[in-house]
């Protein structure tokens, strides 16, 4: 299974492309879509490169999946909006090219890679690098959508093991009967 990370920004989005068999998380690319050199007042024009960029990475790489960074919201509301417009320009991208998305936020991302939902960007970098044997330290922006996919490629062998186990039964004993429970 090959999975899509994106860490969505309005001036750079980090993007990272791993494979999963089994047990083993194989890196196969990372990177950032700058949007930079645009006039900051230009947002339609930046959510176009960020749009095509995505569809561009996911036609190249043909992901099985992908995930999304949920945004946090900042003591600035008008940075969020920005940030959120920049997310949803990454989320329509994804979803026009059909693939299934999956959303985890920045906390979930750092206690998966690193056992602390507050952790550095250095730490991220540093255990991306571990996890997938990488010769140097990423990006920052390409380290946590890296650090998104491993996150993915966990919860999703997790959520498989699950779904192979017998269904849950209702039992009657756990019913709420005139108001008590049992």
């Amino acid at each position: 299974m090959r999975i899509l990370g994106i860490d969505p920004g309005l001036q750079t989005t980090g993007f990272g492309v791993i494979d999963v068999q089994g047990q083993h998380l194989q890196y196969v690319a990372s990177g950032t879509i700058r949007t930079t050199k645009m006039e900051r007042g230009d947002l339609p024009g930046r959510l176009k490169i960020l749009f095509d960029g995505i569809v561009e990475i996911s036609e190249h790489y043909q992901p099985d999946q992908a995930c999304v960074e949920i945004v946090f919201v900042n003591v600035n509301p008008q940075s969020t909006l920005m940030l959120g417009q920049a997310r949803g320009a990454c989320l329509a991208a994804l979803v026009s090219r059909n693939l299934p998305v999956a959303e985890y936020t920045a906390l979930q991302m750092k206690k998966a890679m690193t056992g602390y939902g507050r952790a550095a960007k250095s730490q991220i970098q540093e255990m991306t690098k571990r996890l997938l044997q990488l010769p140097g330290l990423p990006g920052t922006d390409a380290a946590d959508a890296l650090g998104l996919a491993i996150t993915h490629a966990n919860a999703h062998r997790t959520h498989s093991a699950v779904e192979q186990t017998t269904p849950l039964q209702r039992r009657q004993h756990a019913m709420y009967r005139a108001g008590r429970s049992y």
